[in-house]
């Protein structure tokens, strides 16, 4: 097997589980308690043997991910399992899944801050050494 039809693979898993994400966890932050927070799941990259899922997630607003995160990493094995039932036709193992956040849209955002001068470091050098630290 070639490595383009592998890769074909792994993008056809990763998109298969990245569209049931956004559903489980959704749903699952709305159950919680948690209204008005957006989870987006930008990337699903499965490993080439098929064992692990690493998900990027989004979290909107910004200052809950952390907390959101840590909630979705101790229920890793609940999501996985629901994940299971919903792929179960599409896909014979499930990878183990490891969550993550993609922090280049807040890269992103900053940037826009500091374009419209609201964060400028050449007034404030203070934050060049915020941005080296995160």
């Amino acid at each position: 097997m070639s490595n383009t039809e592998e890769s074909q693979r792994q993008k056809k898993i990763g998109s298969v589980l990245q569209r049931d994400l956004v559903d489980v966890l959704q749903s699952a932050a709305t159950q919680g308690g948690m209204h008005g927070i957006i989870i987006s799941v930008t990337k699903v990259k499965v490993t080439v043997d098929l064992s692990v899922a690493k998900v990027y997630l989004s979290i909107f607003p910004n200052d809950k991910a952390k907390d959101l995160l840590a909630g979705i990493k101790s229920n890793a094995p609940l999501i996985r399992h629901e994940l299971a039932q919903r792929t179960k036709q599409q896909l014979r193992r499930m990878p183990q899944l490891e969550f993550f956040i993609d922090d280049s849209l807040e890269y992103i955002d900053r940037i826009e801050q500091s374009l419209k001068g609201k964060e400028n470091p050449i007034k404030d050098p203070t934050i060049l050494d915020k941005r080296k630290k995160s």
